[in-house]
């Protein structure tokens, strides 16, 4: 059941996305006002009555030249308090990709577990319902939150763009680490479904310590097959720079990188300029701002999320299946 009319917020950050979004639901964004105080502190509010409201606001939470992860959390937190206290009947945090989820364990004594507290505060604000894209630790982030807690993949998205192109070649679909072999698994099974043949897979050994990534050995056969490594998100792009490299020194007749979010760290421009990996494929919960404009016309292919989110968010109000949206 629907908690009465759905309104559609996006922050201004995450305008863009949210227009997309809401034009596919067609739904323009409702109106609000976000004010910035000398002293570095702000302010945002709906502008039209949210009372009874089954409400949605979209915010993706990570840093770029304007606002760092810790302003776009706390506006978004501070904007679900505002609607909470203004009587709407229910706030759903859509958050495109969730800043802080790789945090979700203890790796060192004393260490924090970020992706704990950060659902902490969520609930604390008064957030009914969290709506994400394959975050790091599906069952840390399901764990973490008390509120509803519902998530996206991007399965769908990348065996849409990927079964044409590959339909008439042997592949193989390699995780760049241990840790993803299942991610790795359930997007070689749809793949496989979606194209009637039997498709391989393969993992890279990874092991990280202080920072210093190590391990190059490839479990798997690649030699003669199309490669698509698959990752939650590409950050400095080592692993899959490293990756695509051991591919193709083993054989590899061409290989791919796809990944739900690419946030592009640090030297990800000239890592990612790699010869052996032939495009990126990425989805939109991030602009691509910090990468070179020439690698972006290279190598880069961006899906559009917006549509899946939007079908999310109509399931949600409506009290439709998100397990069923996903089947592939």
């Amino acid at each position: 059941m629907s908690s009465g009319e759905i309104s559609l917020f996006a922050l201004d950050a995450s305008r863009d996305f949210g227009e997309r979004v809401g034009a596919h639901l067609g739904i323009p964004l409702s109106a609000h006002e976000e004010r910035e105080f000398e002293d570095g502190e702000h302010k945002a509010r709906p502008l039209v009555n949210v009372r009874g409201k089954d409400v949605f606001v979209i915010q993706s939470i990570y840093s770029d030249a304007r606002q760092s992860v810790n302003d776009k959390l706390c506006r978004l937190l501070f904007f679900i308090g505002c609607l909470k206290d203004a009587a709407a009947a229910r706030v759903t945090a859509v958050v495109p990709y969730l800043g802080y989820s790789r945090k979700d364990r203890k790796t060192q004594a004393r260490d924090p577990v970020t992706t704990r507290y950060v659902a902490r505060l969520f609930e604390a604000v008064g957030t009914d319902r969290m709506l994400t894209l394959d975050v790091h630790n599906l069952a840390a982030y399901q764990n973490a939150l008390r509120c509803g807690a519902d998530h996206l993949e991007a399965n769908k998205l990348f065996v849409e763009y990927f079964a044409p192109l590959v339909r008439d070649d042997a592949v193989a679909i390699v995780s760049p680490d241990v840790g993803g072999i299942k991610r790795a698994e359930q997007f070689r099974r749809a793949l496989s479904e979606t194209l009637g043949k039997e498709i391989s897979t393969a993992f890279m050994e990874k092991y990280r310590s202080k920072g210093v990534v190590t391990g190059e050995a490839i479990i798997g056969d690649v030699k003669g097959r199309v490669v698509i490594i698959i990752d939650d998100l590409i950050s400095t792009g080592t692993t899959m720079a490293r990756a695509a490299k051991t591919c193709h020194m083993l054989g590899a007749r061409k290989v791919f990188a796809a990944a739900s979010h690419g946030v592009f760290t640090g030297a990800a421009s000239q890592v990612l300029t790699e010869q052996a990996l032939e495009k990126i494929v990425i989805t939109d919960t991030i602009p691509p701002f910090r990468l070179a404009p020439d690698l972006i016309s290279d190598k880069l292919i961006i899906l559009n999320a917006a549509v899946l989110f939007a079908q999310a968010v109509q399931r949600i109000h409506s009290g439709g299946s998100i397990v069923e949206l996903l089947e592939i």
